[in-house]
């Protein structure tokens, strides 16, 4: 599985990773309520970085401050949800040609063990593995493409993405046919091959789209 060791972290960044994959995974529900001192207990982390952490959880609509209450993980909106896919599609294909190009040859490394990462997460039908597997390569291919105002764009959408597909995968995901396309665009980039990255992100991002609707449809019909 792939990790980045904790030494390289900040005590903020081990306190978002961490309440990020706890909001991720619904082990903190949607609607429920949580004070900062609570947060920062359950991660066993100062509540300084815990505070940085809640902020940047905030920017990406996982949380939301209730005065005079804490903090709240936000509801999963099925609407605001189409509306992240249909950003998410356009600006992947565009982040995923500029990584291509710019990506550094160690980078492209790196990819590879990522792509090795997706299709064993799917060997073992290790949604959680998975989903850390996301949680890196999503940001790090971002990155990849050396423009910082389009991974800022596109990082609050990661998180709203892996909750919804978490909330709904047991009924109607398919982990190894994303996995596998995961997989198929981090070699495309790590490749250096522009169009066949683009293309790599329309696939991906058709299945994810496809997914979304229909939990969409289901959701909306009962």
């Amino acid at each position: 599985m792939l990790q980045v060791p904790k030494s390289n972290l900040s005590l903020a960044d081990q306190a978002h990773r961490k309440l990020e994959e706890l909001i991720v995974t619904l082990e903190l529900s949607p609607g429920s309520t949580f004070s900062e001192f609570a947060l920062s207990d359950l991660v066993e982390i100062g509540r300084t970085p815990v505070r940085e952490a809640v902020k940047r959880l905030e920017a990406c609509r996982l949380l939301e401050t209730v005065p005079r209450h804490g903090v709240r993980v936000s509801k999963i909106d099925l609407y605001e949800q189409l509306q992240v896919v249909e950003l998410r599609s356009d600006l992947e294909q565009l982040i995923s040609s500029w990584a291509a190009k710019r990506a550094l040859p160690a980078e492209r490394n790196k990819l590879l063990e990522m792509a090795k990462a997706f299709e064993d997460a799917a060997k073992r039908d290790d949604v959680r593995a998975y989903l850390r597997t996301v949680f890196v390569a999503n940001q790090y291919i971002a990155d990849c493409a050396r423009n910082p105002f389009v991974a800022s764009a596109i990082a609050p959408l990661f998180g709203l993405s892996r909750r919804f597909y978490y909330m709904y995968h047991d009924e109607l995901a398919n982990l190894s046919d994303v996995s596998r396309l995961h997989a198929d665009r981090a070699r495309a980039v790590a490749m250096g091959d522009a169009d066949l990255s683009a293309k790599a992100a329309i696939a991906l991002m058709e299945n994810i789209e496809n997914f979304t609707r229909m939990v969409f449809m289901r959701e909306v019909g009962r």
